[in-house]
């Protein structure tokens, strides 16, 4: 088709994934009059149109939807040709694209960026902050490298590596730190602080307090870790937190941590990628990195 470019379809893209002109003319890193005339200029190409004008909320016509799917499949194969080509080219160079999970991205991904940079200083690294659904969506879409999560994924066309295990800590009032440590059963009757619906960290610790949900005057719910951390400070419950998010948050807070009787509930922290995806091996190099660098130095140093 004379005319049709990679840019149509990536502004395409885009459009059909955010379904708003002007986040997806963000996500492109252009303005939304350009975006508009991208998706116009394309419709004229196909003869028909894309999206369904004059409705409040943006829909795609039935082209459009069946144009999406295939889409994404070009330009999936489009990346990866391009990392076939730098996957021979020697040292790792270019554009790396990371995702990572909000309980991981301010404790443990700068770290990752300085050792990654020291090993590649060709990489330019564009880290993703977001939930797990949307990074699995992200990675299965081409438009993430890898991502730094919590395992295990169990997605079929995925690769899981583990990176290292961690220990949940319990965070409570200053006032309480006299008082024995409560064990699973104790913590389902007390004021239980979480991350709201949509954080793998919500379910990890709902699941060792072996329980589904939580009676609503028993439960509050925090954008991060760091609001939870702060209300158990003002005295409104406890809460949960990863062994790497201590250091950070209780230098903010009057609160007492302690460590949980065993068996101490914990996740896995590990790298994702496409089977598929032509850096596989180089990022197995960069995983086996953050091991060693994991095992060398543990505080993150």
């Amino acid at each position: 088709m004379n005319g049709l470019t990679m840019k149509h379809l990536r502004y395409f893209e885009a459009l059909s994934r955010h379904c708003h002109f002007g986040k997806a003319a963000e996500a492109c890193g252009i303005s939304q009059p350009a975006l508009s005339l991208q998706i116009k200029e394309l419709e004229a190409l196909l003869g028909a149109p894309l999206i369904e004008r004059g409705q409040r909320q943006l829909r795609l016509s039935s082209l459009g939807e069946a144009l999406t799917e295939r889409v994404q499949e070009i330009l999936r194969s489009v990346d990866e040709l391009e990392d076939l080509a730098r996957a021979n080219q020697g040292p790792l160079t270019g554009r790396l694209r990371i995702g990572v999970i909000p309980t991981i991205a301010p404790y443990y991904l700068p770290q990752v960026i300085k050792q990654v940079k020291k090993h590649y200083p060709g990489l330019d690294i564009r880290p993703r902050e977001a939930v797990t659904p949307s990074l699995i969506d992200d990675l299965k879409g081409g438009r993430l490298d890898f991502a730094i999560v919590a395992l295990p994924i169990s997605e079929p066309g995925l690769h899981e590596e583990p990176l290292f295990e961690e220990d949940f800590v319990l965070v409570r009032p200053i006032e309480d730190a006299h008082k024995p440590v409560p064990d699973a059963r104790k913590l389902r009757e007390m004021r239980l602080l979480l991350l709201e619906e949509g954080h793998c960290f919500r379910d990890q610790a709902l699941s060792f307090c072996n329980t589904s949900t939580l009676a609503a005057r028993d439960l509050m719910e925090g954008s991060s870790l760091s609001t939870l951390v702060q209300m158990v400070g003002a005295g409104i419950g406890v809460t949960l937190i990863p062994e790497m998010a201590v250091k950070t948050e209780s230098s903010s807070a009057a609160v007492d941590l302690a460590p949980l009787a065993p068996p101490r509930p914990k996740r896995t922290v590990g790298m994702v990628w496409r089977k598929t995806n032509p850096l596989a091996a180089q990022l197995s190099e960069i995983a086996e990195l953050q091991r060693h660098n994991r095992e060398a130095c543990p505080d993150g140093k």
